[in-house]
């Protein structure tokens, strides 16, 4: 190879990522497992951390209400993966994972937007939470009887691209969801949610997010 060839050949190496538009996505952790950085909600009375875990509500006290911890940073497109564990001894046991979603003014602990649920009849389903205040896809019953782990750790996995959006329960695909509302926003907060009504704890760790490439 003649030193031109040789110029060329290691131009086109180091560069060729930008010149074709190549993206490397990146993990970024969520959740530090010792601080609150980066995440934003009621750490005096609800949220706290206990060996690496961020856990939210009380097996003592009934939840009064819904509380969400989450991010001060926005996120479109991406692979969300974490693990959790529900417990609870009474009343409403329910959580979940809020994404594209915002904080709302009234009431002001509430949010407004996509939700991975957690809880009975509710296992790895898609709400829409304080917005069209429904289910946009639910999970198949006999599946969620198959692989949740009840009072364990299950792995929890949300990928959002576009108008497609998938949720995964340990492994396994629950939902497969295209949004056809153009109105509805792409793009928005991450939180984790302890449910009211129930003496529940919700409890959340291995976070970690990848980001997407912008669709074009």
């Amino acid at each position: 190879m003649n030193k031109f060839l040789a110029i060329i050949f290691i131009t086109v190496t180091l560069y060729s990522p930008a010149i074709f538009g190549q993206h490397k996505s990146k993990n970024i952790k969520l959740f530090d497992g010792k601080t609150f950085k980066g995440l934003e909600g009621d750490t005096v009375s609800t949220w706290q951390i206990k060996n690496g875990i961020l856990a939210g509500g009380s097996l003592n006290n009934t939840v009064p209400h819904n509380e969400f911890i989450a991010t001060t940073k926005s996120y479109s497109n991406f692979v969300l993966k974490l693990k959790f564990k529900i417990t609870g001894n009474e009343g409403f046991i329910n959580a979940g994972v809020q994404f594209r979603s915002k904080r709302i003014v009234n009431p002001p602990f509430e949010m407004q937007g996509y939700q991975a649920d957690l809880g009975e009849g509710f296992w790895a389903s898609l709400y829409d939470e304080s917005r069209r205040n429904k289910l946009l896809a639910t999970a198949d019953s006999n599946q969620i009887k198959r692989i949740l782990k009840r009072n364990d750790w299950n792995d929890y996995e949300i990928r959002c691209d576009g108008s497609k959006i998938q949720l995964k329960l340990n492994g396994e695909i629950t939902v497969d969801y295209t949004e056809d509302d153009p109105t509805i926003d792409r793009s928005g907060l991450i939180a984790f949610q302890v449910h009211g009504g129930g003496k529940v704890m919700a409890c959340y760790k291995d976070i970690i997010i990848t980001e997407l490439p912008t669709a074009k």
